[in-house]
């Protein structure tokens, strides 16, 4: 028996997370001398093709999931992108203790995108999306059918 998923739902979720990869791509690129140094004070060897990958991930990858296309692909390519940033660039562990209380923040907000992701790149897009659009035009059937 297949469970029935909210379409409202699986908007929506795929709105919010998106919300948060595109403004930050956008935010990367528009700053990228910025980033690079960021990147390179985090002591990660080629900082401009990290900033260059980082952009390149969150803008087209955000867009797609915005729109449900090819959600579970990027949705477990984003979750990836993800874990190794957060491991990178949120070690509460390793900071001075006045910075370990944002960083422990930072760290669980992201392993919970990690997992919103996860559950996007196993139940797909939802009825409302590219994927199903095309699954049913494939099919002959309504869009917004399933």
């Amino acid at each position: 028996m297949k469970p029935e998923h909210n379409p409202i739902f699986s908007l929506v979720g795929r709105v919010l997370i998106a919300a948060l990869f595109i403004p930050a791509g956008f935010t990367k690129l528009f700053g990228y001398p910025g980033v690079v140094n960021y990147i390179a004070a985090a002591g990660l060897p080629q900082p401009q093709l990290a900033a260059v990958i980082a952009i390149g991930v969150e803008i087209p990858l955000g867009i797609a999931l915005l729109l449900g296309w090819q959600t579970r692909k990027v949705a477990g390519v984003l979750a990836a992108f993800t874990f190794i940033a957060t491991m990178f660039f949120h070690q509460f562990w390793a900071v001075p203790e006045a910075q370990q209380m944002v960083q422990h923040l930072m760290f669980w907000k992201n392993m919970a995108i990690v997992g919103g992701l996860m559950m996007m790149a196993s139940l797909g897009g939802g009825a409302w999306s590219l994927d199903n659009w095309r699954a049913a035009r494939q099919a002959g059937l309504a869009p917004a059918a399933a």
